[in-house]
């Protein structure tokens, strides 16, 4: 079995979802829904804070393993091992806020993920102890188990991202499935004033579910899957929401600027995939825009 399909069976595996729940909760009461924990998301940045951030630990826990191997360079580790572990703490952070707004595979994972973190950050603090003391072979035997650890754990990261979609835009996904053709969503006056409604759009063989929001005479056209996980933006509602008027998820309550698609409150990092919209006799036209043609 590869290492990716021995990851997808401790996703399936329930055993410690007990445990998992009571975390997640935790984090979610420590992290409020707020400007902190949107600024963690990265709802600012326009994808995902954690991945940013990690790669400094990563970086200089790894560039700290090559300046070990040579004895003159040894002090310049010290500084990247210490610089590793002070970015590890907001890192953490923002990763424990995303996993505590993922399905439950994912946090499985994420769990497993943590654990390996906190191991491999404790070796790297017994480290710089260690080296503190003058017991440099020591700190060097903890700090490459600690690399060794980390590692691991970044592949862990990288299958909940990839494999697992924890970070990238189900709104993307979808749109890619649409023609590129105008599509007909019907009459104006078919919609609803100030909330959304669903229309829908030819795709590869399959429709996509499209949210539409007529405000007077204008249409607001989003791919209809939430970015966060796909939830049906269709059944949300239309909310102000920091001075702009945004459709909002029903899972987990993203906002989404009906201007732009901007994510204007988490957990959703990722902009909504918006349509280019006309009028043509009284009917509201949408098609793809260019980056997806």
């Amino acid at each position: 079995m590869s290492l990716m399909g021995f990851l997808d069976r401790i996703a399936d595996v329930s055993t410690f979802d007990k445990a998992i729940e009571p975390a997640r909760k935790a984090v979610q009461a420590v992290l409020k829904p707020g400007v902190l924990k949107d600024a963690l998301h990265g709802t600012w940045l326009g994808h995902p804070l954690h991945p940013v951030l990690v790669q400094v630990p990563v970086g200089s826990w790894t560039s700290a393993g090559l300046l070990d191997a040579v004895p003159p360079l040894r002090p310049a580790a010290t500084v990247l091992i210490a610089t590793g572990v002070a970015v590890s703490v907001p890192a953490a952070m923002s990763g424990a806020a995303d996993w505590s707004e993922q399905e439950i595979g994912v946090q499985r994972l994420g769990a497993l993920h943590a654990l390996s973190n906190v191991a491999a950050l404790g070796l790297y603090v017994g480290s710089l102890v260690a080296r503190a003391k003058g017991r440099g072979t020591l700190g060097r035997v903890l700090s490459y188990t600690g690399l060794g650890i980390a590692t691991g754990s970044a592949a862990i990261g990288g299958h909940m991202s990839y494999a697992q979609s924890s970070g990238a835009s189900h709104a993307a996904t979808a749109a890619r499935a649409l023609t590129s053709d105008w599509i007909d969503l019907g009459p104006l006056d078919d919609l609803p004033e100030g909330r959304p409604a669903m229309r829908t759009g030819d795709g590869s063989g399959v429709s996509v579910p499209l949210a539409a929001v007529r405000r007077g005479a204008r249409v607001d056209v989003f791919v209809g899957s939430c970015s966060h996980l796909a939830g049906p933006l269709y059944e949300g509602s239309v909310e102000e929401v920091r001075g702009h008027a945004c459709l909002v998820c029903p899972w987990h309550d993203s906002a989404f600027d009906l201007d732009n698609g901007e994510p204007r409150r988490g957990p959703a990092a990722n902009p909504q995939e918006k349509l280019e919209v006309r009028m043509e006799a009284g009917r509201v036209m949408a098609r793809l825009p260019a980056r997806h043609q």
